[in-house]
C-alpha cells in the first residue's frame, strides 16, 4: 500500500490558481496589452511631449510611468486574480480545505483512490481522474479540468512522493 501524508495550505491554493490563470486567453491578451500596447502608446505620447513642446520633465515623467506600468502591471493583475481566490471561500469551507491529507492506494480496493482531510474521508475512483501534472513546487492530481488535488513537495511529512506519483499515473492509465 502506498501512502502519502501532506499539509494543503492556503498558499498552495493560490499557487494552482495563479498557474492556471497564467495560461488562460484573458491574462496572456491582458499581458500583452498591459506590457506593451499601453507603455508603447505613453512613450509616443512621451515623444510628443518632448519634440513638440520641448518639455524634457513632462516626457521624462511619462516615460518614467510607462516603464513602471510595463513592470508592475502584470504583478498587480496577479495580486488581484489571489484576492479574488481567497475571497471566493467562506472561513468553513477554508477550514475543510486547508490541513493534513492522507491520501493512500490501497491493493485491498485497487479501484479508489482513498483521501483522509479535514473535510472527512472520501473515496476517488481512478476512472474520474484526468491526470497526473508535475509542477515546479508540487503534484496536481485532477479530478476533471479545473480541479485537482495539489501535493506540495515542500509539505510531504511522510511516504515518497515520487514513487507515489508514478504508480498514480499507471492507475489512470489503467483505468481511464
Amino acid at each position: 500500500m502506498l501512502e502519502i501524508e501532506y499539509e494543503f495550505r492556503e498558499e498552495d491554493l493560490v499557487r494552482f490558481n495563479e498557474m492556471r490563470f497564467m495560461q488562460t486567453d484573458d491574462y496572456l491578451n491582458n499581458l500583452k496589452k498591459n506590457r506593451w500596447i499601453v507603455p508603447s502608446i505613453m512613450v509616443l505620447i512621451s515623444a510628443f511631449y518632448y519634440y513638440y513642446y520641448v518639455d524634457l520633465n513632462s516626457s521624462a515623467y511619462i516615460l518614467v510611468i510607462a516603464i513602471l506600468w510595463a513592470v508592475l502591471s502584470p504583478r498587480l493583475m496577479l495580486l488581484d486574480m489571489r484576492r479574488q481566490v481567497l475571497k471566493n471561500y467562506t472561513p468553513k469551507e477554508k477550514r475543510q480545505m486547508f490541513g493534513m491529507y492522507t491520501l493512500k492506494i490501497d491493493p485491498a480496493s485497487p479501484t479508489f483512490l482513498h483521501e483522509t482531510s479535514p473535510s472527512g474521508k472520501h473515496k476517488t475512483p481512478w476512472s474520474e481522474m484526468v491526470r497526473l501534472e508535475y509542477g515546479k513546487k508540487a503534484v496536481y492530481i485532477y479530478l476533471d479540468l479545473t480541479t485537482a488535488l495539489v501535493i506540495p513537495v515542500e509539505t510531504v511529512k511522510k511516504g515518497n512522493l515520487e514513487q507515489f506519483a508514478e504508480q498514480v499515473e499507471k492507475m489512470i492509465e489503467r483505468y481511464a
